[in-house]
């Protein structure tokens, strides 16, 4: 992804309230704000154009993040009716400030992102069905661009459901590949922008500690992934089914050993140098 100057303004002076973000040398441009500002948000001259729109928040079943993308000609007509979901309390559309988006540009836009979301595995897509649109070689092509786009600012915004969950490291060295072995069990990994991922086929002991009950986390995050189906049971212990990320070395490693754990000690690379030490050279 290239690198890109972003301009983000703060209508009210608040970053949790109404936003607006663009990229230089970019016809696209992104509106955010919260649900309880929906009128101000669906309120703004953009809004009557076409475009997608994400709105996002936690499955009330579940309580896992939830998604729906969708797209329209006027944004602000379409929106209106999502207002009986309530399951979502954040809302992002982007539109095209030379207003050169047709109806199959943002039904491709559309198909492609809900494509990307079910992909990256980070939230319930709320959708019922995909979309999509055929269109031209060329403009295909425009498209792909203005998603790229898309994807370069959703993360700045607050939402990183199209952020795919990924084991390959951008330089992948022996360095930044760590290993964290207890009781015959060894898991792999390496750190992220976000945090830690374990990397598909890693091994976690097959019962919690005694602690665990004391300090519920790790078995309580283990139940979740089990029942997510990430953790399998296998012989002796469980493994890993895909690459999953976690918010640090110490939560990663704690699922692994079935109870507390400091990830700066328990993660080591090749040469059995921790982790700690290694982020203090």
């Amino acid at each position: 992804m290239p690198s890109a100057t972003i301009k983000i303004f703060l209508v009210h002076g608040d970053p949790k309230r109404l936003r607006t973000a663009e990229l230089s040398n970019w016809t696209g441009k992104a509106v955010s704000g919260p649900r309880s500002e929906f009128e101000g948000v669906v309120g703004r001259e953009e809004s009557g154009s076409s475009g997608v729109y994400f709105l996002t928040g936690n499955d009330p079943e579940s309580g896992k993040p939830a998604v729906y993308i969708g797209e329209a000609e006027n944004i602000r007509d379409r929106v209106k009716a999502h207002l009986e979901k309530d399951f979502w309390n954040q809302m992002i559309y982007f539109i095209s400030k030379d207003e050169n988006l047709t109806k199959a540009h943002i039904r491709y836009l559309e198909g492609r992102l809900i494509e990307q979301a079910r992909q990256a595995g980070r939230a319930l897509v709320m959708n019922g069905q995909s979309s999509g649109a055929r269109l031209p070689e060329s403009d295909r092509e425009d498209m792909e661009v203005f998603l790229e786009k898309i994807n370069q600012l959703l993360p700045v915004l607050g939402v990183e459901l199209l952020v795919a969950v990924s084991g390959k490291v951008a330089a992948e060295t022996e360095k930044e590949m760590l290993y964290c072995e207890i009781k015959g069990t060894k898991a792999r990994g390496h750190l992220t922008p976000n945090g830690f991922i374990v990397l598909k086929g890693s091994q976690a002991v097959l019962n919690e500690r005694a602690s665990s009950q004391k300090y519920p986390w790790p078995l309580n995050m283990r139940q979740r992934l089990k029942d997510d189906g990430v953790l399998s049971a296998s012989e002796n212990h469980l493994i890993f089914t895909r690459d999953e990320e976690f918010s640090s070395p110490s939560a990663a490693a704690a699922v692994i050993h079935g109870g507390h754990a400091n990830g700066l000690i328990a993660w080591k690379n090749k040469n059995g140098k921790p982790l700690k030490e290694i982020e203090s050279i």
